[in-house]
């Protein structure tokens, strides 16, 4: 073969590798682009029966979607994670399908004490209350408690005497009331009648449950906020994990958490600041510091929890049957789900 001719092959198989790379490349997946904002709600672990008809399964899947459609619309247009945090945590305790606010369960007398929380990740700034009986959001008295005060929790009487001197929105208990979670006490008491034992049966769907979200803003911020009626039929002033910073709730500069199930397990494992120590001290990914907390720490039906990391990642990991969620950041992502898929 002549020169030439070697160097026109030559030619055409470089050319050829060319087009060959370049069809390869095009065909990659583009990259997303990084997440500006990211969130994720839960409306509790106490979930409906799979069995329940689909309208009514509908109901708690457009009441999260309000939730998260709100918390997106604020993070997009600039609000602050914490911000964003109390306002949807207040339409979910506003909303009597959810245990937390309007529709929380009742204690063994036949009434509602409330506990909430919330914590800024840049400061560690954080506020909780436990066992309001008259405050319409709890989680906006939490928030009073992180800025007006030098305390991080107030409970019984003395959170209420704040809420006076705060001027917050006030309701009669029987605000609360839903017949729906009077039918779950009058179950719980029965079978605790039934059985002799006094603190009654295991959690059932309903029982119990939590609402909460966790954001990153635009510039990078964490914030978690939860609330809950607690326990139904609880007794002598239960105080489950929801207003106790580092166990139910947590935010700092590496990842927000919201948890909800059953609060003795999670306030026993600090589950909400072990996920932060887990990423910060063992390298883990928010995925793995999840996973590790629900799957192998928690034992199956304790229930789950939210979290949204400072990159914008987002984890959702529940033992229970379901739990009430939704996800949603700035590429797109909007997701409402009850049961695992």
């Amino acid at each position: 073969m002549s020169f030439h001719a070697r160097h026109c092959v030559r030619a055409s198989a470089l050319f050829l590798s060319f087009v060959l790379l370049a069809a390869c490349a095009s065909s990659r997946p583009m990259k997303p682009p990084p997440v500006q904002w990211a969130l994720a709600i839960h409306g509790g672990a106490g979930v409906l029966s799979r069995n329940t008809p689909p309208e009514k399964v509908k109901e708690f899947e457009d009441a999260l979607a309000r939730a998260l459609q709100l918390g997106r619309d604020r993070l997009a247009a600039g609000d602050s994670a914490l911000d964003v945090c109390e306002a949807v945590v207040r339409v979910l305790e506003d909303d009597p399908h959810f245990n937390a606010g309007k529709g929380a369960v009742f204690n063994e007398k036949g009434e509602h004490e409330l506990d909430a929380s919330i914590m800024d990740g840049p400061t560690l700034q954080c506020g909780a209350v436990a066992g309001v009986r008259t405050v319409k959001n709890p989680v906006s008295l939490a928030r009073l408690v992180m800025t007006k005060t030098k305390h991080v929790l107030l409970m019984g009487d003395g959170a209420e005497q704040f809420a006076t001197l705060q001027n917050v929105e006030r309701v009669p208990n029987t605000h609360f009331d839903t017949e729906h979670r009077r039918q779950i006490l009058d179950e719980v008491l029965q079978e605790r009648a039934r059985t002799g034992r006094a603190d009654g049966p295991a959690q059932q769907a309903g029982a119990y449950g939590t609402v909460g979200c966790v954001a990153r803003d635009r510039d990078g911020r964490l914030a978690a906020a939860t609330s809950t009626g607690g326990m139904t039929g609880k007794r002598f002033g239960r105080v489950g994990d929801t207003p106790v910073i580092g166990a139910g709730n947590w935010a700092d500069g590496t990842v927000a958490v919201s948890c909800t199930g059953t609060g003795e397990q999670f306030i026993r494992h600090a589950v909400a600041h072990s996920i932060t120590a887990r990423m910060q001290l063992a390298r883990e990914t928010l995925a793995q510091a999840t996973d590790a907390l629900v799957r192998r720490t928690l034992q199956e039906g304790d229930g789950g929890l939210i979290a949204v990391d400072k990159h914008g990642n987002l984890s959702a990991p529940f033992n229970s049957e379901g739990m009430y969620r939704g996800l949603a950041d700035s590429n797109g992502r909007f997701t409402i789900r009850i049961f695992e898929d």
